[in-house]
């Protein structure tokens, strides 16, 4: 049994008058959220125009403290004079953009410091009113009803759900699950209720404790797994491209806005750009769903999980298979493997990125030299073994983890060994420099006149 934080989300059906406090409640949190950045602004400018005055630091203007205390302390302070109508909200709405902007301006000095993982991270910006709505609720009486078909929140009362919330009522009643707090957020069109619970899990053991499944991702096919089962790629997005063009092609036909008239956009412009939000809406919950069942298989089949580190930033630059490679959902396989392995104690292993699990036979352990991505069987020069390409690397990551867990511990690495350093021969290339002769009609192209 272990204690874990999980999250719970139901979709709403709420009331007209029940939407509209809901999008109150988010217009106060975004307020909030902007007024808060534009004190902390206005100081750092004050600070820097002083500073270039020579003034010593000792004479600068205080600064403002960023943390969530102090910075609802000065809203308390501040709110009859700027917001008058604030007691129409709950001040949770308030606090939550409040928590939210510490949170931002915390983890962007965090990254100026070198202190964050991850790519530098912006100053914070201001809110539109066209971003995401969402408001949290952390005191007050929220949680679910007795009938399971509705959820309690502050100001609201009871709202009814899309969906039953039977998963989470039994372990409530149970007692095995205690509700921290509840987030409002507003998608695609719907209402979604998330409630952060810390739950005791007693999560099943997996089914071949000491197997071991290596999973290589890849295009054509969602995975290959070294077991030799290959799952098939859904290709969600390319399911939906038909339609999603037809609806972008209606949109441009239609008045959008224009930043500089500040034209507004028509009502036929927004009807459409919102059934194309629930379009990809959509596409994301069949992906995420595939996702989960495989994911959930894998953990609870296998003691032993080995995945690649693999650069998807960067191979979303190719502009030929960006799109394909963000429908599959990479990254979020990995987050699912690794936060399941560790609710079911399975041992995830990730590859170093430049191990050359497709470059190396999984039956002699040669590695090539070279191995372009249009070659996709697999066949080694030295032993004869001809293989499907994804599942020979899907080996090679399976037998990385058996040689993981067989080193000693005295001289093990995170992948040991690299393979056998015996490489085969590359072909050398044809030209002058060579001596090898080259074939008919090779050459550069030359421009210009002959």
């Amino acid at each position: 049994m272990t204690t874990v934080l999980q999250a719970y989300r139901f979709a709403l059906d709420p009331t007209p008058p029940q939407e509209e406090a809901l999008r109150s409640h988010c217009g106060g949190q975004r307020y909030a959220y902007n007024w808060g950045l534009a004190r902390v602004k206005a100081n750092l400018g004050q600070r820097d125009a002083e500073r270039s005055y020579g003034l010593a630091d000792d004479q600068l203007t205080r600064s403002v403290s960023w943390s969530a205390y102090s910075l609802r302390k000065h809203w308390n302070q501040a709110k009859h004079e700027i917001a008058p109508w604030w007691g129409v909200n709950s001040k949770e709405s308030y606090a939550s953009g409040l928590a939210n902007l510490a949170t931002a301006l915390s983890n962007w000095a965090d990254s100026q410091r070198g202190h964050r993982h991850g790519r530098r991270l912006g100053f914070p910006r201001f809110k539109g009113k066209r971003s995401g709505l969402s408001c949290r609720f952390t005191t007050g009486a929220f949680g679910l009803a007795s009938d399971r078909r509705h959820v309690r929140l502050p100001r609201f009362g009871l709202i009814r759900t899309h969906e039953s919330t039977r998963k989470l009522a039994r372990h409530v009643e149970r007692g095995t699950a205690r509700v921290r707090s509840a987030t409002v957020s507003h998608r695609a069109g719907r209402w979604f209720v998330s409630f952060s619970v810390e739950i005791s899990r007693v999560d099943p053991a997996p089914r071949r404790p000491d197997t071991v499944v290596g999973i290589d991702l890849g295009i054509t096919s969602l995975a290959v797994l070294s077991t030799g089962q290959t799952i098939p790629n859904p290709r969600h997005l390319e399911a939906a491209q038909r339609e999603l063009r037809r609806l972008q092609r209606q949109a441009s036909r239609r008045q959008g806005p224009d930043t500089r008239t500040r034209r507004p956009p028509s009502q036929r412009w927004r009807k459409t750009q919102a059934r194309v939000a629930r379009l990809h809406a959509a596409v994301a919950n069949a992906r995420r769903d595939g996702l989960h069942k495989l994911t959930t298989g894998l953990v609870r089949a296998h003691g032993h999980v080995v995945i690649e580190d693999l650069n998807v930033a960067g191979m979303v630059r190719n502009r030929r298979l960006a799109r394909h490679i963000a429908g599959i959902g990479m990254a979020e396989l990995r987050r699912q493997i690794e936060y399941k392995a560790r609710w079911a104690g399975v041992r995830v292993h990730v590859a170093d990125r430049w191990y050359p699990s497709s470059k190396t036979c999984s039956a002699c352990g040669v590695v090539k030299a070279k191995l372009r991505l249009s070659d996709r069987v697999y066949r080694c020069q030295a032993c004869g073994l001809v293989l499907d390409r994804d599942l020979n690397a899907a080996r090679n990551l399976a037998a990385l983890a058996r040689r993981e867990a067989s080193s000693p511990s005295c001289g093990a690495t995170v992948n040991e060994p690299d393979g056998n350093p015996g490489k085969t021969r590359a072909t050398r290339a044809t030209g002058t420099a060579t001596g090898r002769p080259a074939p008919v009609g090779a050459g550069q192209r030359r421009r210009g006149n002959a």
